[in-house]
């Protein structure tokens, strides 16, 4: 066609490959703002991602005109609105939230524990829901928090259920974490620890975030019976000593196998 630039395969890679990375990095601004640093400057961000002004302006534009940055005072950003109109909007549509509604409430009502559901996120697990019982654990684990995937009852019961191929990534690139937490110091080890805790079908621990804090916590799983999240309860020894530990065992799993069929009747990840 006349006027048309045809491109090689080459070049057709490498400018796929530059716009992916310039939309990763983009993206990264985002992951600037903190509790402990809410406000960023242009100027901040720009020495941050180490670009050129003109680049760095650009991306600071593009995420404010989107909403996803909002200008607090000339030249000073923090996250915008549309975050928080993107959140109700998972509140509302989100399949394993959906499925878990008056889940979590019926755990604290049953065992008086504060219920939680994660889900995996990277090599993390987040909280992606709560429900509060009245004499909650102190630094609590909220919504939008995430933890270690190498601690906690609820993470390593979603560790335990990844299918095999992920497995093997994560341990590549954690092998080191993974020995210090215990879990193994070899791929044969690291498989048998999680072979334990699926067969178990739950996990049991005590004191990994917080001394005298006990968690239990039950996979949520696929029709292929891979993870998609755990739910699960905490409570501190040194203001629950009435604790049932068996109940909260057979609460939580139960918990888990509702949310479960809810998400495989409603026609939801599988």
């Amino acid at each position: 066609m006349a006027g048309s630039v045809l491109l090689t395969s080459t070049e057709q890679v490498t400018e796929s490959q530059d716009t992916t990375g310039s939309l990763a990095r983009m993206l990264n601004v985002l992951e600037l703002f903190t509790d402990t640093k809410p406000v960023w400057s242009s100027a901040d961000i720009i020495e941050a991602l180490e670009t050129s002004r003109s680049t760095g302006y650009r991306y600071v534009k593009i995420l404010h005109d989107a909403g996803l940055l909002t200008a607090v005072r000339n030249g000073y950003y923090s996250l915008g609105p549309r975050i928080i109109e993107m959140d109700l909007r998972i509140r509302q549509t989100d399949p394993l939230l959906q499925a878990s509604q008056g889940v979590l409430e019926d755990l604290v009502d049953k065992i008086g524990h504060s219920a939680l559901l994660l889900t995996a996120f990277r090599d993390s697990v987040l909280c992606i829901g709560e429900y509060r019982a009245p004499l909650s654990p102190a630094n609590r684990f909220n919504r939008g928090e995430r933890r270690p995937l190498f601690q906690g009852a609820g993470s390593k019961v979603i560790l335990a259920h990844l299918p095999h191929h992920r497995l093997k990534a994560i341990y590549i690139r954690h092998r080191t974490e993974i020995e210090n937490a215990r879990l193994g110091g070899t791929w044969s080890a690291f498989r048998k620890t999680l072979g334990g805790i699926k067969k178990e079908g739950y996990l049991l621990t005590s004191g990994e975030f917080n001394p005298g804090v006990y968690g239990v916590a039950a996979p949520i799983l696929t029709g292929q019976k891979t993870a998609l999240g755990s739910v699960g309860v905490a409570w501190n020894e040194n203001d629950r000593r009435d604790v049932d530990v068996q109940q909260a065992v057979s609460a939580v799993k139960q918990a888990a196998t509702t949310i479960s069929k809810r998400l495989l009747e409603t026609g939801g990840p599988s």
